[in-house]
C-alpha cells in the first residue's frame, strides 16, 4: 500500500514537470493564432497531445528497448524551435503591415492553424516519448497506474496551457523566452540520450 502511494506521488511530481513541455508548446502556438482559430487550434492540441500519449503508452515496453530515443526526440525539439522561431519572426512582421497587407494575412489564416497543428503534433511526438516513459518506469506492470498517470498528465497539459496561452496572448514577448527553454529541453534530451545513440553505434 505505502509503495502505491509512492508511486502515485512519483507520478503525480512526473507529470507536474514533463507535461509542462506540451503545455509551453500548444500555449505558445496558439497564442499567435486569431481569437477565432486560437480555441480550436487549443482543443486539437490537446487531443493531438493525448492520442501520441496513449499511442506511445501502448508500444511504451519497446519504447524503452530503443537505443536512443531520447536522442532523436531532440533532434526532433530542434526542428520545432526552428519552426517556433520563423512563426515568432513572422508575427513580429505582421504587426508591421498595413491594412491592405494585414487583409492578405487573414486570408493566410487557415495556412496559419495548419502551420499550427504540424509544430504541435511534432512537438507533441517528441514530449510524449519522455513523459511516458517516465510513468511507465514507475508504474512498471501496474496498468490502473499506467492508465491513471496519463489522466493526470492530460490534466495537467490543459490546465498548464490555457494559462500560458492567456499570459502569451497577453504579453508577446514572453515567447522568446518560451523558445529559450525549449532549446534548453531539446539540448537535455539529446544529452541524456546520447550514451543510447552511441550504444547503437557500436
Amino acid at each position: 500500500m505505502n509503495d502505491q502511494i509512492l508511486n502515485i506521488i512519483q507520478i503525480l511530481f512526473a507529470d507536474i514537470i514533463l507535461s509542462g513541455d506540451n503545455a509551453l508548446i500548444i500555449g505558445m502556438v496558439a497564442s499567435g493564432l486569431s481569437p477565432e482559430l486560437r480555441r480550436k487550434a487549443f482543443i486539437l492540441g490537446i487531443a493531438l497531445a493525448a492520442f501520441f500519449r496513449i499511442f506511445f503508452a501502448i508500444i511504451a515496453t519497446y519504447l524503452i528497448e530503443i537505443p536512443g530515443i531520447l536522442f532523436f526526440g531532440g533532434l526532433l525539439l530542434y526542428f520545432v524551435c526552428w519552426r517556433f522561431y520563423k512563426e515568432l519572426r513572422q508575427t513580429v512582421r505582421d504587426s508591421y503591415k498595413t491594412d491592405t497587407d494585414n487583409q492578405k494575412v487573414s486570408n493566410n489564416e487557415n495556412k496559419k492553424l495548419i502551420n499550427a497543428l504540424l509544430t504541435i503534433t511534432i512537438a507533441d511526438i517528441s514530449m510524449s516519448i519522455d513523459n511516458v516513459l517516465a510513468v511507465a518506469a514507475i508504474a512498471r506492470e501496474d496498468r490502473v497506474l499506467l492508465i491513471f498517470g496519463l489522466v493526470l498528465a492530460i490534466v495537467f497539459m490543459a490546465f498548464f496551457a490555457t494559462i500560458i496561452m492567456k499570459i502569451l496572448t497577453k504579453y508577446k514577448w514572453v515567447s522568446w523566452l518560451g523558445l529559450l527553454f525549449l532549446i534548453y529541453l531539446s539540448t537535455e534530451m539529446v544529452i541524456d540520450g546520447f550514451p543510447g545513440f552511441y550504444e547503437l553505434l557500436k
